[in-house]
């Protein structure tokens, strides 16, 4: 079983606010925070901490101390822990501990949740005794501290989560032989213990259950209230047995309700083997005992005396017609009662909205986060043909052998809910029915975090597909490729071949045809495909541009730095920000850039993969490109980076402190002595110098006006003899003109310079140089001492002129041709080998309804953005003729009915949808359980999301709304 591995993604902290993590103080200037890949699915979805992501640590944290918790000698010995094993020996015990874990996984497994402030502080330690290979320098974390994750409210001895916590940011899950290990070296606490559980329908994938079902037990006989926590896998027999032991109740007399809003609404089986999740019990839910023989239970006894079993209070189907209620998500009608067209007038008289009568109309209560769903279900609700086709017997569809459906039990939950959904007189339904079975067959929608609502809409319809697909023994079918036919012969063969393996509703209604066109850019085979779709996902055209400010370091008198702003592709590569920037500065032939990502006065990594993604630079980083001749950069050269220190009074102390940008030149990989170093160095100040002499000024520049070709000349080849600088160094090595040290990458300890020293080839050589008052005074160091520009700044007090975009230009990015990704190489049959095609999309054939996903979202390993864009889209008369390639005489005008709207940003916001109701030819805004008529020009705004269109005047919508 794959198992979701995440990635550990090392953030620098630029000085910004962190919401969650504002109160964390650091000496360190980074912050290491790990991310589940997006929350990676194995499978159903569900993922499971792996090693890589619990532990692996990139090291370049290191180059600071640990965080605030810190562990003094005191400390150490009042825990009387005198730390038996080196930080590389815990580190390598515990990844042979994670490894077993992973190998050994099992339900039932117990897992700790430590605190990621303290775990991450430990992680950084044994990352910087590896990195600098000196223990003593290291300081160890203090004792385990979970209590910025607990609950201040809850009890010592029962210590419980706060709410909304997310994994990797504020906790991490260890197993429970490396939680031993940890508490056995550091002591600490409390222990929150969990269990692995597994979950899916049709495979099964392991996840800790970090919020166990927590319920609350009302007891009828005093009406007082107490809290019970339980797993959502445990039984309905188990909640009986802990309940009665609870409340000191024989289990014979017990009756436990499902108190759903402190309303009965079905009477559990104490026998019953359910889960407590299949029960539909939510977290944080009422449930209520009753006890035989007690006073206050007596009037609520059923009509079913003593025998304990499922009894359901609310309305049938048949009675919900005519009677507001609330629905609990429990039905008992008659699945296929016959109900009338909620499309076709009844030509009776309608009463005002406010009483809600009119059928359509009802809100979805948010169970917990479930706007996602709510916002879905109702746009799907008001999909006429969709409707129609659910409130009509579809018993005779439900296929419950599809190895790749539900047993057709989605089908079915789905249908009872639109038909509640479209009772007379509903108000509110609460959809827990729903979403029991939806997180059951899809584990990634259980629980209650925010989801997106277009992944829950395409699983949702893949699914419906997949219960109601007539199809029960799928034939084989080899694809053939086109093989110069005309595109009407293998177009109509691939849809022949299609719906002879998937034939229902959802395919007859929503999915359309696309033909793909793929070009080997070698040999110019042309591969031409017909693929079904089941909705368009168009790009915003806004997002494939990005603007970039960068500073290229020049190195000359006239200007050191000077920063450059490009236009760039969003998704491109460092080769077009080198092609952009090296055209804006001028960049000569036989001159390249060398791009450093700077923070805190020091290089944060080199950027010297001309096919890195952009993406991975972020909008507040701080690029410096530094400019060389070619000839500098050659085999045999190394980098040679070099730091400026310095120590200022502080009130009655010193402050010792970096400052100014980091100066970067290529040495040969030889022998240097303290001369070289010093002459390179005085190379590199020689523009910063105060007073400029014939006979000490360095004449560098002249040929290219860029960074001293000096540097390099004194750094190997040729003689330092031969070049002005060593005038000022001829008495060697005793009369230097700096004070220079050396410091390796990880570590902050300076050292002193030795003779016959070597630059390191495989990275940068870090020197730091300690500046007094005389080196200021003879050279300026403002100059160097300057806020380097951000990639991108916002300005909080210029209005941005409010960007729109068409429905068509996003349409026409979606079909332009474009290269594949280097992670989509396509096979080319004429090669043999995996080529970077390039790839053209094409509308070939339109469904009945059209669904558009608008691509606000962007991913990348550093970013996550919304693009709120305002897409101006069609409400009327949406005419896609232009492009169709197929000219079949269906119709190409579309008309929007439904819009599902997302408020707010990244990993949150809210859900709501716009839905037309057809009889009325008016539009309502569903907000969860609130509905309200809204007028058809607050349609478009830039939080729409999801389209829905529907085929005007289409011959298969007459058949349907025409049948009874």
């Amino acid at each position: 079983m794959a198992l979701g591995i995440g990635r550990c993604l090392l953030e620098k902290r630029k000085g910004h606010k962190r919401d969650r993590e504002s109160d964390h103080k650091s000496s360190s200037p980074y912050l290491c925070r790990f991310l589940s890949n997006a929350r990676k699915k194995c499978f159903s979805g569900f993922v499971f901490p792996s090693i890589s992501r619990i532990f692996s640590y990139s090291s370049s944290s290191s180059d600071s101390t640990c965080d605030s918790i810190k562990m003094t000698n005191s400390d150490s010995e009042s825990m009387g822990c005198d730390f038996p094993c080196t930080l590389e020996e815990e580190r390598r015990i515990v990844t042979g501990l994670m490894s077993e874990a992973e190998d050994q996984l099992k339900e039932g497994n117990l897992y700790f949740v430590i605190s990621n402030r303290w775990y991450t502080s430990w992680k950084r330690c044994v990352s910087q005794e590896i990195s600098s290979g000196e223990a003593s320098e290291v300081t160890r974390p203090g004792p385990i501290d979970n209590h910025d994750i607990i609950d201040s409210e809850s009890d010592a001895s029962d210590p419980q989560l706060l709410k909304n916590l997310e994994e990797a940011v504020d906790y991490v899950l260890v197993p429970e032989q490396v939680w031993k290990k940890l508490v056995e070296w550091y002591k600490g606490g409390p222990p929150i213990e969990r269990k692995l559980i597994s979950q899916g329908f049709h495979s099964k994938s392991y996840s800790v259950e970090v919020y166990p079902l927590c319920l609350k037990l009302t007891d009828s006989r005093d009406g007082s209230s107490s809290i019970i926590r339980l797993s959502k896998q445990a039984s309905v027999g188990q909640l009986f047995e802990t309940v009665c032991a609870a409340r000191g109740v024989s289990k014979e007399k017990a009756r436990i309700w499902d108190y759903f809003q402190k309303s009965k609404s079905v009477l559990l089986d104490p026998l019953s083997e359910k889960t407590l999740e299949e029960s539909c019990l939510q977290i944080d839910q009422d449930i209520l005992l009753e006890v035989d023989g007690s006073a206050s239970s007596q009037h609520d006894m059923s009509s079913a005396g003593n025998e304990l079993a499922l009894v359901p209070v609310e309305p049938t189907a048949n009675t919900m017609l005519s009677q507001g209620t609330v629905s609990n998500g429990h039905s008992n009608g008659s699945m296929f009662s016959l109900w009338k067209n909620p499309f076709k007038d009844d030509g009776g008289s309608s009463s005002g909205f406010g009483k809600r009568d009119k059928r359509g109309l009802a809100g979805l209560q948010n169970l917990g986060n479930t706007c996602f769903m709510n916002s879905t279900l109702q746009c799907l609700a008001h999909t006429p043909p969709i409707v129609d086709y659910f409130l009509k017997d579809y018993s005779g569809d439900i296929n419950e052998d599809n190895p790749l459906g539900m047993r057709g039990e989605l089908a079915v939950e789905f249908g009872e809910l639109l038909r509640k959904l479209w009772s007379s007189g509903q108000n509110t339904v609460a959809p827990r029915s729903f979403k029991t079975k939806l997180g059951r067959f899809a584990p990634q929608f259980s629980g209650y975090n925010q989801h997106d609502s277009q992944e829950m809409l395409s699983f949702l319809l893949d699914g419906l597909h997949e219960d109601l697909n007539k199809v029960k023994q799928k034939p084989y079918i080899e694809s053939k490729d086109s093989d110069g036919r005309p595109d009407d012969e293998v177009a109509e063969e691939m849809w022949k071949y299609h719906k002879a393996r998937n034939d229902s509703v959802i395919v007859d209604v929503c999915q359309g045809q696309y033909k793909s066109t793929l070009v080997c850019p070698d040999c110019g085979k042309i591969s031409i495909t017909f693929d079904p779709f089941m909705y368009l996902t168009l790009p915003l055209p806004t997002s494939r541009t990005r603007s970039m400010t960068v500073a290229v370091f020049y190195g000359d008198s006239n200007r050191l730095l000077t920063p450059y702003t490009v236009t760039v592709p969003r998704d491109g590569s460092l080769r077009d920000l080198s092609s952009a920037l090296g055209a804006a500065c001028g960049l000569k032939d036989d001159e390249s850039l060398l791009f450093a990502d700077v923070f805190s006065h020091k290089v944060f990594k080199y950027l010297d993969n001309p096919l890195e993604s952009l993406n991975e630079i972020k909008d507040n980083d701080r690029i410096v490109a530094y400019r060389f001749n070619q000839m500098h950069r050659g085999p045999g050269k190394a980098k040679l980076e070099i730091l400026h220190w310095e120590q200022k009074k502080f009130g009655i102390g010193r402050d010792t402190k970096y400052f100014g940008i980091p100066l970067v030149t290529y040495v040969n990989t030889e022998p240097l002595s303290k001369s070289d170093i010093d002459a390179i160095i005085s190379g590199l100040l020689s523009p910063l110098h105060r007073t400029h002499s014939s006979s000490s000024t360095v004449h560098v520049g002249e040929e290219n006006g860029h960074i001293p070709d000096v540097a390099g000349e004194t750094s190997g080849i040729s003689s330092p003899k031969d070049t002005e600088i060593e005038e000022d160094n001829a008495a060697g090595d005793g009369e230097l003109s700096f004070n220079v040290f050396f410091t390796e990458t990880y570590s902050s300890s300076l050292k002193p310079l030795e003779p016959g020293f070597v630059a390191n080839p495989c990275s940068a050589t870090k020197v730091v140089v300690k500046w007094s008052e005389k080196e200021h005074e003879k050279y300026d160091s403002s100059s160097l001492d300057v806020d380097l520009p951000e990639i991108y700044k916002s300005s909080l007090f210029v209005k941005k002129p409010k960007k729109e975009v068409s429905l068509f230009s996003c349409l026409e990015a979606f079909i332009a041709e474009e290269p594949l990704g280097p992670e989509d190489m396509w096979y080319c049959p004429g090669c043999k080998a995996h080529r970077q095609a390039k790839k053209k999309l094409d509308l070939w054939k339109l469904p009945e309804i059209l669904v558009v996903h608008l691509k606000r979202f962007t991913y990348s390993r550093f970013l996550k953005n919304k693009i709120d864009t305002l897409v101006n889209f069609p409400i009327h008369d949406l005419d896609l003729s232009k492009y169709v390639m197929n000219k079949d005489g269906q119709s190409c005008l579309y008309e929007l009915y439904a819009v599902s709207n997302h408020y707010g940003g990244m990993g949150g916001g809210h859900y709501t949808a716009y839905a037309k109701l057809m009889d009325e030819n008016k539009w309502y805004d569903f907000d969860d359980s609130r509905v309200s008529a809204v007028d058809e020009s607050e349609i478009k705004t830039s939080a729409a999301y999801v389209l829905f269109y529907r085929r005007v005047k289409s011959e298969s919508t007459s058949s349907y709304m025409d049948e009874d």
